[in-house]
């Protein structure tokens, strides 16, 4: 089944949506990730701060994230997998499900009962649900959309995803706990994840998205093999690889950063908290809006090259912008926000990637692609601290803020010289570049 376009609007003209990158066929799916992340969001800043209150202590509650973190990188993983034995729709359902299922026993088994190990099972087993529904919708917009707009149908998934986690999930908490109180909040959360999951069960029929991938009765085809290929392709496509190296890299600065931001914004540059998460929130805010602006760009010069200048050395720029700039002028809010936009809006500079990856492989494989690129994100939320935890101890803040500045250079290194394919819309004039730069595939 080729990647084509679900056609356009009535009279053979495009409807606004088409224009602007989003495919009609899909529109309601992109609600239903707005939705479901709405509400999977709403937890995502007071979940600690409950659970230290319901009697776990500090360590404890920051290992239930963290064990729910691995269970994140492996939906991650298997969305794509699954996707490739099942379909992308089949695929959310069982998201949703797990959701669904897990958040009850959380607050009507775990909570109640006061019993630890039930608080790390439920809450950590759900943590493979939301990568289930939210990152097969991002490969079935990579089945549906066209080749030319692949890179824009991408911008605004990671739009629909982002303002809901955390942007939009925290300012519902924010409003909801002072009147509902915490534990009705995560009813709520609940409330919202179903009317998505509902929306994106049923409301969404395009049609390349509710059947396998693969052909499942092929012989010697099992679900063991499926998955067994789900890990293979780095070996038969090695640069899916280096795709998801650069897909890590994306996001590990960031999430490292959120370890040692707050004091350092805080001591060294003498803002209050309240100033500096209104500053996280307004880099949130603006880079969900460049990330539609980035997929559309990246249609037009290519996606190799907005990835590499603005993903790669637009955020090496901004790191250290935002790390020096503000030592300039202490005290200086303004001077501050403009530092953490200037990085915010250049993440999304890594936005054609989710398009680029599977590009690399064959149809039967992209569902493979898309796992890795998502088991990538996830691991990104494990690396980023890590990277701090061991380097901070040799090389301090600045050592660390240049760490991360060298890995956006690498990264931005190694799109340039191993992530060029025909189907990249700024190849497509380079033909020759095309076929002297392009890797021959393993295997």
């Amino acid at each position: 089944m080729g990647m084509t376009s679900d056609g356009p609007g009535q009279h053979g003209n495009p409807t606004w949506l088409e224009r602007i990158g989003i495919p009609r066929q899909l529109r309601w799916g992109y609600l239903a990730v707005l939705i479901f992340m709405i509400g999977d969001g709403v937890e995502s800043n007071y979940l600690e701060p409950y659970l230290t209150g319901w009697g776990l202590s500090a360590q404890s509650a920051g290992l239930v994230i963290s064990v729910y973190g691995a269970f994140v990188a492996l939906g991650s993983w298997f969305s794509g997998v699954l996707s490739n034995l099942w379909g992308p729709r089949r695929v959310m359902r069982l998201g949703a499900a797990i959701w669904l299922v897990f958040e009850v026993l959380f607050l009507v088994v775990a909570l109640p009962s006061g019993n630890e190990l039930l608080v790390y099972v439920c809450y950590g087993l759900r943590g493979v649900a939301y990568p289930l529904f939210a990152y097969a919708f991002l490969l079935w917009i990579q089945l549906t959309s066209s080749q030319e707009t692949r890179g824009s149908a991408a911008g605004w998934f990671w739009f629909a995803y982002s303002a809901g986690l955390p942007t939009v999930g925290s300012a519902i908490a924010a409003i909801s706990i002072p009147f509902m109180g915490p534990y009705a909040t995560f009813w709520l959360s609940f409330v919202l994840v179903a009317i998505g999951g509902l929306i994106g069960s049923f409301a969404v029929r395009e049609a390349r998205g509710t059947r396998p991938m693969v052909d499942t009765t092929a012989p010697g085809h099992s679900a063991r093999a499926e998955l067994l290929r789900g890990i293979s392709v780095l070996r038969r496509y090695p640069r899916t690889g280096v795709a998801a190296l650069v897909r890590m890299i994306n996001t590990t600065p960031y999430f490292g950063f959120f370890v040692f931001l707050p004091s350092f914004f805080s001591d060294r540059i003498g803002l209050s908290t309240s100033q500096y998460l209104a500053l996280v929130t307004f880099m949130g805010v603006i880079g969900i809006l460049a990330d539609p602006v980035f997929g559309k760009l990246s249609d037009r010069i290519g996606w190799r090259h907005t990835i590499a200048w603005a993903g790669g050395v637009g955020c090496a720029a901004g790191v250290l912008v935002l790390y020096w700039v503000p030592q300039l002028a202490p005290g200086n809010y303004a001077v501050a926000l403009a530092a953490t936009v200037l990085y915010g809006i250049m993440l999304a500079g890594y936005i054609p990637l989710s398009a680029l990856l599977p590009a690399l492989v064959p149809e039967q494989d992209k569902g493979n692609a898309m796992g890795i690129y998502s088991l990538a994100a996830g691991l990104s939320t494990f690396v980023g601290p890590l990277t701090y935890v061991l380097l901070d101890p040799l090389l301090g803040h600045t050592g660390v803020v240049l760490v991360y500045a060298a890995m956006y250079v690498a990264g931005a290194v190694l799109t340039w010289k191993y992530l060029v394919t025909d189907e990249d819309p700024g190849e497509q004039r380079r033909p020759t570049a095309v076929a002297a730069r392009n890797v021959p595939r393993a295997g």
